[in-house]
């Protein structure tokens, strides 16, 4: 009866987890509200055991790079400008002069590696290398051959040798072909067609995105601790524009090993609100989003076709094998969302009820990957195959008697059909 009490006990718990709101898990960890700059986070998941007799045989992968710098140069420049020319004009206060220092720190660390992969993106990669070994040795053992594919940007071919050295030091008798080339882009980076690129800038969607700024933007508290003169705020400052930018640096420190810190400067709330924009917006530009006609997700096509067209020749052989791909979350969130998995094809034109059942932190952290996995039994042509979302099993839109593992031949038919249906 005891016993009895205390898994019941436990359920309700996992329950209790399990239905915290986007806000509780923010509040909880504002690390969170980074989205894309979401450093991974540590891997807690359980991996099912596979039905009796299945043995995995291929794995196959897209991941995105792992930490990084941010990107264009004015991230740093333009709030660190702002900053030093209120400065100048001695209208700081003891935290905007604080501030300051962090920007101009940061600036400089920054200096000549915009968008390169930190220490920290490189340990990340090799811990998910290390946890592939790990889960699925059957796959990893011997000499056998690894498919290692890179778009042509530095930190993920820096992503990608992370990887493969660290599955290399586990196995130094794997034997790797890496290749990073514009010949494969159109399916590891596409940028979609012209269509998907005006249906994003369309006047629909650019109202929708104003809308969802002056919803969530509220610099006005923020300012005031950071600058002592009101009139040279108003005058001088575009606050929110400000805040935004302060808060994509403070974002992205978690990529870095730095006892430096700018979250500080944020209430949970403003967090909480701050990543609404960025959920809203990667919603709408990448998701499934019906203000986009969910097309959105139909840019990962060549990814997912390759995917599929890469399996097919992969399954067949006796031995075993895997297809590394290291990317951007530009594509990883759209594939997520055009597989379907879990709830990443969600759609709604309520996206006040969106974070209840999408965010977009589970989806593209740094180093986000989505693998496939595949097994197959002795003496049966029935092969299996689960797919992990940043190590976590998901489930397909697909029907099995097996779940977390699905049959081949029908995930690998409803996918066919979908892609069919998406280029007629």
């Amino acid at each position: 009866m005891k016993r009895l009490f205390l898994l019941s006990v436990l359920c309700l718990l996992v329950l209790g987890i399990s239905a915290q709101t986007a806000k509780e898990e923010i509040f909880a960890d504002v690390h969170r509200s980074a989205a894309n700059y979401y450093a991974y986070p540590a891997v807690t998941a359980v991996q099912t055991v596979p039905p009796a007799g299945y043995k995995p045989f291929y794995l196959s992968h897209y991941a995105r790079h792992g930490s990084r710098f941010l990107i264009d140069p004015d991230d740093y420049e333009q709030p660190l400008e702002v900053m030093r020319e209120a400065d100048r004009n001695g209208v700081l206060t003891g935290l905007g002069k604080k501030t300051l220092c962090v920007l101009d720190s940061m600036s400089r660390m920054a200096k000549g590696r915009y968008g390169e992969l930190t220490p920290l993106g490189a340990r990340q990669h090799r811990g998910i290398a290390e946890r592939m070994y790990k889960n699925f040795p059957e796959i990893f053992k011997g000499q056998i051959e690894i498919d290692a594919r890179s778009t042509v940007v530095i930190r993920c071919i820096l992503s990608m040798m992370a990887e493969c050295n660290q599955l290399q030091a586990l196995n130094p008798k794997l034997r790797f072909k890496n290749d990073a080339s514009y010949h494969d882009m159109y399916y590891m980076n596409f940028s979609g067609d012209p269509h998907i690129k005006e249906m994003r800038k369309s006047p629909e969607v650019k109202a929708a995105k104003e809308a969802i700024r002056k919803e969530h933007i509220h610099p006005e508290r923020l300012m005031k601790t950071l600058f002592a003169n009101t009139d040279y705020l108003k005058w001088k400052v575009d606050a929110g524009e400000l805040m935004t930018s302060l808060f994509d640096v403070a974002s992205n420190m978690q990529s870095h090993d730095t006892g430096l810190e700018l979250y500080s400067l944020f209430t949970k709330e403003e967090c909480y609100d701050l990543w609404q924009l960025s959920n809203r917006g990667w919603y709408i530009s990448f998701g499934p989003s019906p203000l986009t006609k969910g097309e959105m997700p139909s840019v990962e096509a060549n990814l997912l076709e390759n995917i599929l067209n890469t399996a097919d020749t992969c399954v067949v052989r006796k031995d075993s094998y895997a297809t590394l791909r290291f990317g951007h979350e530009s594509c990883l969130l759209p594939l997520a969302c055009l597989l379907e998995l879990d709830d990443c094809g969600y759609q709604t034109d309520d996206l006040d009820k969106l974070d209840a059942i999408w965010r977009n932190y589970k989806i593209f952290p740094m180093a986000g990957n989505i693998q496939f996995v595949f097994y197959r039994k002795k003496g049966s042509d029935d092969i299996l195959v689960k797919v992990l979302l940043n190590e976590s099993e998901t489930k397909l839109p697909v029907k099995s008697d097996v779940a977390p593992y699905y049959h081949w031949k029908d995930v690998e038919l409803y996918y066919r059909n979908k892609l069919e249906a998406l280029r007629k």
